[in-house]
C-alpha cells in the first residue's frame, strides 16, 4: 500500500486490548468525515480487532503496515 497523509496520529504503544481500539474510536468520533487517523499499536490483538471494527462501522482502511512489533493502521472516517 502506498503511504497516505493522515490528519492525526495516535500512538497507543504500551496499551493493551481494548486500549488501542478505544483510542482510535475516540479520535474518529472527534474527527470530521474524510479525516485519516493513523494508529500505532504494539498489541497483537489490534491487528485483528481494529480492521474488524473499521469494517463493521463503515470506515475505510487507508493504509496498514507492520514495522517490527509495531502495527500502523490509517483509518479514513467515512461517516
Amino acid at each position: 500500500m502506498r503511504q497516505v497523509d493522515f490528519t492525526k496520529q495516535v500512538d497507543a504503544r504500551g496499551t493493551y486490548c481494548p486500549g488501542p481500539l478505544m483510542e482510535l474510536v475516540k479520535s474518529i468520533k472527534r474527527g470530521q468525515m474524510g479525516d485519516v487517523i493513523e494508529l500505532i499499536s504494539d498489541d497483537k490483538g489490534s491487528r485483528v480487532d481494529i480492521p474488524e471494527w473499521v469494517n463493521k462501522m463503515g470506515h475505510e482502511i487507508a493504509n496498514e503496515r507492520l514495522e517490527g512489533e509495531d502495527y500502523y493502521i490509517a483509518v479514513r472516517k467515512m461517516k
